[in-house]
């Protein structure tokens, strides 16, 4: 398949160089899934912070404005079919991934930008606030699926998500007209949620909580969900699988006693997992408004 026919990504995160988090995990599962990818790294780290300390490996705001640039009058841009964001290092790369998108959407309107808004978790922000300001004022309105966990998306909308009902207005509100959500209230004992709501959809995809587990799952849910989008499947079948796969990928990890993702080891569950997830039909807010 080339290029062109399967349309090349452009993945723009964290790079670590040990683990499987950032675009050492988006990248990889794109590629597995049959993508070209295009990886511009907003800072390199020797691993997560999760595992201690390290060395931080930045970009001058120029620079990365400049390579952004270098993007834009590449001779190959034609081939970019979507991009994907992650982690920023500072405020000045998401103003510069913005002007990316827009440049990019005069080519192509058809664009699918997917913002992953790594930001925060339970514990709160880990980002400077301006950079997650950055995130929610510049890139959410270009997004045409975020992909926030339950905690960012408090933050972003500035309200208390207690419930499926309060995280589907809150998606609703911010503005792209996907969101996949992670981290929702589950409706099965034990378990834990994706909800994704568009349009047309509110569904949730559940599967059994897994304790302790590594980092990077957001990274690789907004990536195989991309892949399942850009496929050409139904946003149904899509989160099924993309939920199948990162469950699958996790409880194997842990099953070995992995501090990492082994994303080489179960390349095979990207592709075809065999997980089983539990998928639910919600109201969605605008049925529950007619009634």
């Amino acid at each position: 398949m080339s290029e062109n026919a399967a349309g090349a990504v452009i993945v723009i995160s964290s790079h670590v160089v040990r683990g499987s988090v950032g675009n050492r995990a988006a990248v990889f599962a794109l590629e597995t899934l049959g993508h070209p990818v295009w990886a511009l790294p907003t800072v390199v780290l020797p691993w997560h912070p999760g595992h201690g300390r390290s060395t931080r490996l930045t970009f001058a705001e120029a620079d990365f404005d400049a390579a952004i640039d270098d993007l834009i009058r590449a001779p190959w841009i034609g081939e970019v079919r979507a991009v994907l964001s992650g982690y920023f290092g500072n405020a000045a790369q998401a103003r510069s991934v913005a002007r990316l998108i827009a440049a990019l959407r005069q080519n192509n309107p058809e664009l699918l930008y997917v913002c992953d808004p790594v930001m925060g978790d339970l514990g709160g922000l880990y980002v400077p606030e301006a950079t997650a300001e950055a995130i929610r004022d510049h890139l959410i309105p270009l997004a045409s699926l975020a992909t926030p966990n339950r905690y960012e998306l408090a933050w972003l909308s500035g309200a208390a998500l207690d419930d499926n009902s309060a995280i589907m207005e809150a998606a609703l509100a911010l503005g792209p007209s996907r969101m996949l959500v992670t981290s929702a209230v589950p409706m099965m004992a034990g378990g834990t949620g994706n909800l994704y709501l568009s349009g047309r959809h509110a569904l949730l995809a559940e599967h059994r909580v897994v304790e302790n587990p590594p980092n990077g799952l957001g990274d690789l849910l907004a990536a195989v969900f991309l892949s399942r989008l850009l496929s050409g499947l139904e946003d149904e079948k899509a989160l099924q699988l993309a939920t199948a796969s990162v469950f699958e990928v996790l409880a194997r990890a842990v099953k070995r006693g992995s501090n990492e993702l082994m994303l080489a080891s179960d390349a095979s569950s990207l592709s075809t997992p065999m997980a089983m997830v539990q998928m639910r039909r919600l109201v969605h807010p605008a049925q529950r408004r007619k009634n």
